[in-house]
């Protein structure tokens, strides 16, 4: 991990040293909580993927429902919080975003997730997780770690910017829809110029990321280079959220904006271009 630029990652052996310390928080993510349900980290609390949405999928960030849904997770604003996927390797790197744009301090990803804590042999409770309510207080908000759709729509023809789709190949040409089926509002394909660049890729097969050498050759080989301003989108902000965590923080690019609008917004929006 020390060959990553700013490597906000632990390993589980790190985290089950610290599984007792009162100052660290784990939140498991992920799209349903029946494998949580089975057996979790210990002391850890669930998310489910949708718990920062509003109702039309789009992230929340109105200050009153952060403090709420950081303050029951037993998260005040000096917690070491430790982001753990499940299932959907992108739970993490969502959870790391989100908690930057809000100014909270300290902020880990457990390298591998859930998936490589059972693999290294670490055990799983059913036990449940019993929290004392904090005081958390959402400060500031980081907004030159998003980007909007206008700054989007302005980027489409300049060649210093990337826009990258890290969606799969079926939803960036048009094949699979977000909803299923797709509302009436709903388009198909992707961001007019937008490259193509599946956000597992960046991961080994028990979880864990790639290396330094690994995931420059993987984004370099696609035009996606440090001198220029990378925009990462998929459906609804979390994927590309995770994309961003990989460039800004695993391989240092200083110019790396999350669009988590995404496709969600994109799509919607009639009078804006879509490629196919």
């Amino acid at each position: 991990m020390s060959d990553y630029t700013h490597p906000e990652l632990v390993t589980t052996d790190w985290l089950a040293h610290h599984l007792e310390d009162p100052r660290v928080r784990i939140i498991e993510m992920d799209l349903n909580p029946e494998a949580y349900q089975r057996g979790h980290l210990p002391g850890s609390v669930f998310w489910d993927g949708t718990a920062p949405m509003k109702p039309n999928f789009q992230i929340d960030f109105e200050p009153t429902a952060i403090e709420q849904l950081m303050a029951k997770s037993g998260v005040d604003n000096h917690t070491t919080v430790v982001a753990v996927h499940g299932n959907f390797t992108a739970t993490s790197g969502f959870i790391f975003w989100l908690l930057k744009v809000i100014g909270h301090a300290d902020v880990r990803i457990l390298d591998g997730g859930r998936q490589k804590w059972i693999e290294d042999g670490y055990p799983l409770t059913t036990e449940k997780t019993v929290i004392e309510p904090t005081n958390y207080q959402v400060k500031s908000f980081d907004n030159n770690l998003r980007v909007l759709l206008p700054q989007v729509e302005e980027s489409l023809h300049d060649s210093n910017t990337v826009i990258l789709d890290v969606r799969t190949p079926q939803e960036y040409s048009g094949e699979v829809y977000m909803m299923n089926p797709p509302t009436a509002d709903e388009r198909g394909g992707h961001i007019p110029g937008a490259i193509s660049l599946y956000y597992e890729l960046a991961h080994n097969k028990d979880g864990t990321f790639k290396s330094v050498e690994q995931l420059r050759e993987i984004y370099s080989s696609k035009g996606i280079t440090p001198d220029k301003l990378i925009i990462p989108y998929c459906a609804v902000g979390a994927r590309s959220a995770h994309t961003w965590f990989i460039l800004k923080y695993l391989l240092g690019y200083p110019k790396v904006k999350n669009y988590d609008g995404s496709w969600n917004e994109w799509s919607r929006t009639p009078d804006l271009p879509v490629e196919k």
